[in-house]
Formats: structure tokens, sequence, C-alpha cells
């Protein structure tokens, strides 16, 4: 596997200045942000938008990024719509420093051994769960319109360079990375047990439309705007959580 502009895979995990530090920031910069414009990747590292494409297509040849059409939420402006700019499986790993084979070893035994998928889904419920009491911290500590942007923030100190952005009649919450992307192509159970988590915290009735193991560019979770109080007990969403639709 190459690493961003061949650069050692350490070297891009710890930042170290050489002279391919400005296509691991590119890497990086996508990484945190999601896929990108090369406006986008222009102005948040302050390079002309010409050294930008010559870093991507270095980035796109040694298989890091890849070119796609950029998404679009809600209805479509005039205008063909601008390329963007994501990591690849190989980009991921090359900031990844986890144990992939090994997890997904170890839940193919649970499943095959202890009790199946509801064994599974238990061990991902109990693991968020487990995961959460921070988040919770965080999120009840905040007032009741900023709990969405407390929530990312604790989601980014576990690695996961989250984001909260206003949508219409909601919010999003956005995931740029997942730490265990590879091991929830498989186990979508760990998605699912993440969005349930995410309703108890919010409050509220959440819908998962895109994750990072069924090949989106970033985890993207919707969070409706609270309607009128009323003393109800929120549920969470299990639709389609950690499973989007095609």
């Amino acid at each position: 596997m190459k690493n961003v502009g061949e650069a050692p895979q350490e070297e891009l995990a710890t930042g170290v200045r050489s002279d391919h530090s400005t296509r691991n920031r590119v890497a990086r910069s996508i990484l945190d942000h999601g896929p990108s414009t090369v406006a986008d990747l222009a102005t948040r590292l302050g390079l002309t938008q010409a050294a930008v494409r010559r870093h991507l297509d270095t980035l796109v040849t040694d298989n890091v990024v890849e070119p796609r059409e950029q998404r679009i939420y809600g209805a479509r402006t005039r205008g063909r719509p601008a390329k963007v700019f994501a990591l690849t499986d190989c980009g991921r790993d090359a900031f990844d420093q986890s144990y992939d084979a090994l997890a997904v070893d170890a839940l193919r035994w649970i499943e095959q051994n202890a009790g199946g998928e509801a064994a599974v889904t238990a061990f991902a419920r109990a693991r968020l769960e487990a995961q959460a009491e921070t988040y919770r911290k965080a999120v009840d500590a905040a007032a009741p319109e900023d709990r969405t942007e407390a929530l990312a923030k604790a989601l980014s100190v576990d690695g996961y360079a989250a984001t909260a952005r206003s949508a219409p009649v909601g919010e999003q919450l956005c995931q740029h990375h997942c730490p265990v992307a590879h091991v929830a192509e498989q186990y979508p159970q760990l998605c699912e047990a993440e969005t349930e988590v995410f309703s108890r915290l919010l409050g509220t009735h959440v819908q998962r439309l895109a994750t990072i193991a069924h090949g989106d560019g970033v985890c993207t979770t919707f969070i409706p705007h609270s309607a009128p109080p009323q003393t109800t007990t929120p549920s969470a969403s299990t639709s389609t959580a950690g499973r989007n639709p095609a």
C-alpha cells in the first residue's frame, strides 16, 4: 500500500515535516473536514488552487484520495456541482493505527460462538454505552441549543473529527473520520448502536443519513429541531441507523 506521497506511515500520523508534508496536510484536511473542493482546501491551508491541484494529482495517483461528484442535499442549484476529493480506504489506512483484523475476528467469534447477531448487537451497545459516559457529561452541561455542538466536540476528542452544522428544520452531526469504519462495514451493529446513543444523549429521534462504513465520505446524522414541549420519552431511530439507503 502506498502512503501519502510515498511518505512513511509514521510521518503521516505524527505530522513530521518533510518534502511530503504539504501533501500530508492536504490529506489531513480532507480527513478532518470530509470531501473537499480545491477551493475549500486552498482556503483552509493558505495555498493557491494551482498548488492544491498539483498535490491532489499526486495523491490521486497514489490512491490516497479520489475525485467524486459533490453530493447535494436538498434542492440543486443551477450549474454543475463542484468536484470534491475524498480519502480512499488506502488513504484512511495511512492515518489509522487500528487492529481491524483482530476486531473483526473477535466479533466473528462472538457471532459464531456466543449467541449470533444478538450477541454482536449486545456487545456494540455495551461498548457505546461505556464510551458515551464522557459524551453525556458534555451534552448535559450544554444549553439545549448547543448540545449537538457539544457532542461533536466530545466525539472529536475520541478521534471522530466531528462537526455540527445547521440544516433545514434541524442540524447535521458530521463525523469526518471513523476509527472503526472497516469493522463497521462488516458489522453495522456498531453504527446502529452509535445512532441509538446519539438519540438518547440528545433527547430526540435522530436519523443516520450516511456512513463512512457504507462508502460515504462522512458519517452524517440528522437531528431535527425540538418540537414544542411535550413530556414524551423519545426513542432512537432504528429504521436507517447504520444501514444507509442504497
